[in-house]
């Protein structure tokens, strides 16, 4: 394996993967230092269990039975009328074009035949065009069902999850993935249909109509379902690799955008540009297999189609010759036997698209097959109101097991005190407030609030008394008002504003074009990153929650304008239970607690001015002995 394969290998495994298996198969967690590293074992090509699969996109057509009925009944019609109109050039040839007693023909009788077998094609397309707005409507019906039971699916997934898999990829799953249902579902059920009833149909009208040429057609049958068949398991698993080098491409594409600026700022470009260009050459090489292999099958049927319709028409000559085989029934079979390949030929082009849409069903049902966050107790409890009492007693944590990051940390905090965190990278501070919101649950200790351990609390309600402000900041498209109020949706007018006054955001939302109205778009591109921040600051402030969270709240923000905000965060956190993170110490001196914690362990506590007193981790940073890693 050469360095460019080495490197096509590494991306996919980062871009390209699946989701972890379900069910409590031992997926990989996030490292320590938080759940930032994402990484997810990959999935082998083909799908696993088509029959499951297939059951499963059946059951999203429960509610559609009648229309899929009505569907179906059409393509009997048009199956029934296409045959009937075919056969009809028996007669027509026998009795008003060529009588077989001799005579001449019958120019008004052939007017009046013709006539009839236009209207009963004209009976087949109509059928046809019913069956295919009927179909229509099914397949989107199923495929708003699936949309719907994937996107509440993730709603309900755990931050682990999110954590260990690709933005990119799982958005290619709501899009391409289930694209290629849609078209499963539209067409290629209808046309299996179809194709099967066709073959049966013309078959039967071909042993009625002469069982010699018949065996002749259908010596040909084998070979070309074997044909068809070899074909198609090649296809199969090129299918699959198509849809994961689609994922991995996506993947890609979506880390890349979003961190253009990154990208340029470390002059990363060229790398980006050879590291793309190695997914989307796997794309190419993946998509170029499965398209000539689904291609092709459409020329090799299409020729072995030729065969079978040279040898029987020159068996059929014969018997006119020899048998008195008259020709009308001859000029039938013949079209016959052209009907009884396409239908062959049409199925086994379908089934390259059954095979890419089962590849793309099993990844958007693996999402769906992810155990969701654990579910509340039966007797779990909420706090009304919740005064904000909150108690971590020896608690100890690790994202994976046998690796611990938090080592028996023991705090308390009540309304109204301001507890900070400080210490290296990895220590463990983020971790803890990702515990107080039950992203992730403890493996032993407690965590409480207002003496009620969170573990048997409703969870929704747990969230929803707890505000965080994060270092990230991430804004909706809409208005700065409506992003204000995701922090409390039944939050006034009055209250937003404001919520605005006491993040200090008021001001320069007043600048704004339409001030309140201002419409937000891509992710507040529009914004400073300072002014972002504040309207996150504000959301936190809306929300009247007790418990306060801010992750390097202020990062983000000058030194001026952190200066500026200190009188509206101190008025934002007066009653409330405020924990802090921060790398910047002078925005901590005031906090009625410091904890120094070193590789998950609290290793120095007290006040400010009690931690400068021990001259010890905390003195180091503080007074600059010692860089904070």
């Amino acid at each position: 394996m050469n360095m460019d394969e080495k490197k096509l290998e590494s991306l996919k495994k980062r871009y390209g993967r699946a989701v972890p298996p379900p069910r409590g198969h031992g997926g990989p967690g996030p490292g320590p230092g938080g759940p930032g590293r994402r990484r997810a074992s990959m999935v082998k090509g083909t799908p696993k269990n088509s029959k499951e699969t297939v059951k499963r996109l059946l059951r999203y057509l429960n509610e559609d039975k009648a229309k899929m009925a009505l569907a179906f009944f059409c393509v009997i019609v048009n199956t029934a009328a296409s045959l009937a109109g075919s056969y009809m050039l028996r007669p027509i040839i026998n009795q008003y074009i060529a009588p077989v007693d001799g005579t001449r023909g019958d120019a008004a009788g052939l007017a009046g035949a013709l006539a009839f077998m236009a209207a009963v094609y004209s009976l087949g397309v109509a059928a046809n065009y019913a069956q295919a707005r009927v179909m229509l409507s099914v397949a989107q019906n199923a495929l708003q069902k699936i949309r719907n039971d994937l996107f509440a699916k993730m709603q309900t997934l755990p931050v682990r999850f999110y954590d260990t898999n690709s933005n990119g990829d799982l958005m290619s799953r709501f899009t391409n993935d289930v694209d290629t249902v849609g078209q499963m579902l539209s067409n290629t059920l209808v046309q299996l249909f179809y194709g099967a009833l066709s073959i049966v149909g013309t078959l039967c009208l071909m042993i009625y109509t002469n069982i010699y040429l018949t065996v002749v057609t259908v010596v040909m049958v084998p070979v070309m379902m074997k044909a068809g068949g070899a074909v198609a398991r090649r296809s199969q698993k090129y299918f699959a690799a198509q849809q994961k080098s689609l994922g991995a491409v996506n993947g890609y594409v979506e880390e890349t955008i979003t961190g253009q600026k990154v990208v340029k700022v470390f002059c990363h470009e060229d790398t980006a540009k050879a590291e793309f260009g190695l997914l989307n050459r796997d794309l190419r090489d993946n998509q170029i297999k499965a398209q000539f292999f689904g291609g092709i099958m459409g020329p090799i049927m299409g020729n072995l189609s030729q065969i079978n319709y040279s040898l029987t028409a020159c068996v059929g000559g014969l018997l006119c010759v020899w048998k008195n085989f008259d020709v009308g029934g001859l000029t039938v079979f013949l079209n016959f036997s052209r009907q009884f390949s396409r239908p062959i030929n049409e199925i086994s082009m379908q089934i390259s698209n059954v095979f890419s849409a089962l590849a793309g069903a099993e990844r958007v049902f693996a999402v769906m097959d992810q155990d969701p966050e654990q579910a509340d107790d039966a007797d779990a409890v909420t706090l009304n109101p919740m005064k904000g009492h909150v108690t971590l007693d020896h608690v100890t944590f690790g994202y994976r097991p046998g690796k611990v990051i938090l080592k028996d940390i023991s705090l308390y905090a009540k309304p109204g005190q301001k507890i900070a965190f400080v210490g290296s990278t990895g220590a463990g501070k983020t971790t803890i407030t990702n515990l107080l919101n039950r992203f992730y649950d403890i493996q032993s200790g407690s965590i409480t609030i207002d003496q009620v351990d969170i573990r048997h609390m409703n969870r929704n309600h747990l969230r929803q008394n707890i505000a965080m402000v994060l270092q990230d900041t991430h804004l909706f498209t809409g208005t700065v008002r409506e992003n204000i109020r995701y922090g409390r949706l039944d939050a006034t007018d009055e209250e937003v504003i404001q919520a605005a006054k006491t993040a200090s955001a008021h001001s320069f939302i007043m600048r704004l074009p339409q001030g309140y109205d201002t419409m937000l778009e891509g992710d507040g591109a529009n914004l400073s990153q300072g002014q972002r921040q504040l309207l996150n600051i504000a959301r936190a402030a809306v929300s009247k929650a007790p418990i306060l969270i801010l992750d390097e709240a202020t990062s983000s923000v000058d030194t001026r304008t952190e200066k500026h905000i200190e009188h509206g965060m101190d008025r934002l956190m007066a009653d409330r239970t405020t924990f802090v993170i921060a790398h910047r110490l002078s925005t901590v001196r005031n906090a009625n607690a410091i904890m120094v914690l070193e590789q998950g362990e609290i290793i120095e506590r007290g006040s400010h001015d009690e931690l400068l007193e021990m001259k010890g981790r905390y003195y180091e940073l503080y007074t600059g002995l010692k860089e904070l890693d």
